[in-house]
């Protein structure tokens, strides 16, 4: 569980995110939404460490992250799984290689046993062994992401952060890399938050929905509740996604 308490972040001086507090269960796919520059990445990026906040409090599992040392922020960097929205694969590293990194950097396993592991995290994601040698330029982006989720798993994370991993998808292949999320937070019973503008993610798996606008949270619920909101930021938020994938078909 995460739990974000009465968060503040500012850029030079300009507030961005407006003491945001939040719930982030175990179990659950927790998805962020809002428009573009809303301030749903400074939210997800401030969960996971990558800014830090002024104000609040982040906690994982009862530690407080505000108050960690660099050498406890390096233990539990090594709980986290990221999933970035271009996949960041590294395109000189085969695909084996690429799964395989944080298991080279962080792990005492042998290399037989890394091997071993990150094939199995490949084989969970629905990538062929042919799929091991090729670089990433050689796969398609559907594949790329599928990888960049195998990699994202290979230290069996407790937590799991998402930044925008549908971007660039057709919605079949959208869908695919839904499922394998969802999947992979229930059978491991870890803290996932996804990052997320897509509506056809928040009606299918969303089961823990926090929607920001201009660094407010302004909604929170799940995607039962959504169609009952009377919030009118998030109901036109949601009018304007509903438009945008009609136009798109």
């Amino acid at each position: 569980m995460i739990e974000a308490k009465d968060i503040f972040k500012t850029f030079n001086g300009r507030t961005v995110m407006h003491g945001v507090s939040s719930t982030f269960e175990d179990g659950k796919t927790n998805l962020i939404i809002g428009k573009s520059g809303s301030g749903k990445t400074v939210l997800l990026k401030s969960l996971v460490g990558l800014y830090e906040v002024e104000l609040g409090a982040i906690l994982y599992d009862g530690r407080d992250t505000t108050r960690m040392g660099r050498r406890e922020r390096l233990k539990l960097r090594q709980e986290i799984g990221m999933i970035f929205q271009g996949s960041a694969l590294f395109d000189y590293m085969t695909v084996l290689e690429n799964v395989r990194f944080p298991l080279d950097m962080f792990s005492n396993l042998t290399a037989a046993e890394r091997d071993k592991r990150a094939k199995e995290c490949l084989r969970r994601v629905n990538l062929e062994a042919t799929a091991d040698s090729l670089f990433p330029a050689q796969i398609s982006g559907g594949m790329q992401k599928r990888v960049a989720i195998a990699r994202a798993i290979v230290q069996e994370p407790r937590y799991l952060f998402c930044d925008e991993p549908n971007s660039g998808l057709d919605p079949v292949t959208s869908g695919v890399i839904d499922s394998l999320i969802s999947e992979i937070t229930h059978e491991s019973g870890i803290t996932t938050i996804i990052n997320t503008h897509d509506m056809n993610s928040v009606f299918t798996i969303g089961e823990h929905i926090v929607f920001i606008e201009s660094g407010h949270k302004k909604w929170e619920g799940t995607q039962d509740d959504i169609l009952k909101s009377d919030c009118p930021e998030l109901n036109a938020f949601m009018s304007s996604a509903v438009r945008i994938m009609k136009m798109g078909k």
